[in-house]
């Protein structure tokens, strides 16, 4: 029977997956499309010498290096829901575009190496879940090798974290010893790498297991039920309301790599996570059930087929229902668009999508039209999402084509690789040269790379180290202030930027022009 408007809206469950690089993101990412039946085979990104290579990591040298450095989407439906992932880059060079993809979710999955606990990415990556509000549900991975005591790991989220915990499973045993997971939520023990048939035994209502079995003789079971007992005693209680509020994090133990605790996690997940929420506009909170559409760019790709040069900008449907074909208003231009062409993601395999609800991602071909945190809107009321985090880039270099015959195509690449975000484009004022900013040295590489795959062009990156860039308010300004201590630049908007070598040259400048107002528009002090 087909569902009703209401109905396909409250069936979507949108998340990202957030971590530290290799925790194994993109391998529970792999586990979780195969049993939405999306993929048949896994490739793990470990495994470069078999050919095989992750479903989510699409861009060749994400294949190359077994990191994955751009947000994949990636759709499946599962027991009624439809389920939306989108993978983020974990590498902290691209937390721009992690920041970003976080605003188009409505739920968080982190996953923490039991072996290494919490680290520094996962920081800065939960912080920005917290200051959202967004409900986080933790995976403690790779319990196949030696780690981290479970009780350790906990009181890292506490302490490190900030945010209280339930463990929804505890392991039985850890590494060579590890046996499975004694699930609380489900009341049963999950066996490690026994037949499917005997991989469930059920516990009695004191949370034992009853008559004879194999797992009673172990010390690691009695020590279990010591733990277990601790926590029902001493431990938070579970509370539905916290978790969606961001207060309280259910807790996983499973192995993402062996597929173990995977599908148990996914069903989980799916009964507590929230289905699209209400999202903030300059006409209020817009709620997901309303029937009048609209959405926002949250990513810009270029050339995610490089055999046309297309490049798709990803739609999160926030209200109402997208239908191929439709009309709508861009709220920055106050134009209307056709939305003709419009795409569903399984990551670099596509098909068309003719509708899509609130809570779905839908790739639009871009012809240039659209920049990251535009606002969509169907109907007469044309309104604007909340603004999309920005970060002030700290590392630049000055940038040439090394053959000069090539200027076309050079300048096209930088245009269309600059709109997606990681990176920054500047002129200097008085000899018009291209400088790049950039938040870390790896989108450098990343840019230089896919400038000759996918542009043909050879560049030449000058390293000019890292800079403050202030932008200013005075529209007219004397251009022989320029320095090599404080270069003066213009960025793609044509706004005028400083970029002062080190704090001393722009203290140094403020004291000497103190008519001239310096700002940064990422931290939001902008006039």
């Amino acid at each position: 029977m087909a569902k009703n408007f209401k109905d396909e809206v409250l069936s979507r469950r949108t998340f990202a997956i957030i971590s530290h690089p290799d925790a194994g993101k993109t391998t529970l990412t792999e586990k979780l499309l195969l049993f939405g039946g999306a993929i048949r085979d896994a490739g793990t990104v470990k495994a470069k010498k078999t050919g095989k290579f992750a479903t989510s990591d699409w861009m060749e040298i994400e294949k190359q290096r077994g990191i994955s450095v751009t947000s994949s989407v990636m759709q499946f439906d599962y027991q009624g829901f439809r389920v939306n992932i989108l993978d983020t880059p974990g590498h902290q060079d691209f937390s721009e575009d992690t920041y970003r993809t976080l605003t188009a979710v409505d739920s968080a999955v982190m996953i923490i190496d039991s072996a290494k606990g919490i680290e520094e990415q996962t920081i800065k990556l939960f912080k920005v879940c917290r200051m959202r509000g967004i409900p986080i549900f933790t995976f403690m991975n790779k319990l196949d090798r030696q780690g981290k005591a479970p009780l350790e790991l906990l009181a890292e989220l506490e302490e490190v974290l900030g945010i209280e915990s339930y463990p929804m499973n505890w392991p039985i045993g850890m590494g060579k010893e590890f046996l499975g997971i004694y699930d609380r939520f489900y009341n049963r023990i999950e066996q490690f790498r026994v037949e499917d048939g005997d991989r469930f035994v059920e516990l009695n209502e004191d949370g034992r297991i009853v008559g004879d079995h194999s797992l009673k003789e172990s010390p690691l079971y009695e020590q279990t039920l010591e733990e277990v007992l601790l926590l029902n005693e001493a431990g938070n209680s579970f509370s539905a309301e916290r978790v969606a509020e961001g207060t309280l994090t259910p807790v996983f133990f499973g192995s993402a790599l062996t597929n173990f605790g995977v599908q148990t996690f996914l069903e989980t997940y799916l009964k507590f996570a929230p289905a699209p929420q209400a999202r903030n506009s300059t006409a209020g909170k817009i709620d997901p059930l309303s029937e009048q559409f609209s959405g926002f760019i949250f990513k810009i790709q270029a050339n995610m087929n490089p055999a046309h040069r297309d490049r798709i900008a990803f739609l999160r449907v926030c209200s109402g229902k997208f239908e191929r074909g439709m009309s709508v208003n861009l709220a920055r231009t106050g134009k209307q668009i056709k939305l003709a062409q419009s795409t569903r993601f399984m990551a670099d395999d596509r098909s068309t999508v003719d509708e899509a609800v609130s809570g779905d991602i839908v790739g639009l071909y871009d012809p240039g039209t659209y920049q990251i945190g535009d606002t969509l809107t169907g109907g007469k009321e044309v309104f604007q999402y909340d603004s999309l985090p920005q970060f002030t880039p700290e590392l630049f270099v000055r940038v040439t084509a090394k053959n000069v015959m090539k200027q076309k195509h050079f300048h096209k690449g930088i245009q269309q690789l600059v709109q997606e975000g990681a990176i920054q484009l500047f002129k200097t004022v008085k000899t018009d040269e291209y400088l790049l900013g950039a938040v870390g040295q790896l989108q450098f590489e990343v840019f230089e790379y896919r400038m000759k795959a996918e542009y043909n062009v050879d560049v030449v990156m000058e390293r000019l180290g890292s800079k403050i860039a202030r932008w200013l308010e005075n529209e007219e300004l004397d251009e022989n202030l320029s320095s090599s201590r404080s270069l003066l630049v213009r960025d793609r908007f044509d706004r005028y930027v400083f970029l002062f070598e080190n704090d001393f040259a722009l203290r140094w400048f403020q004291d000497k022009n103190p008519h001239i107002k310096l700002y940064n528009p990422m931290d939001g002090s902008n006039p």
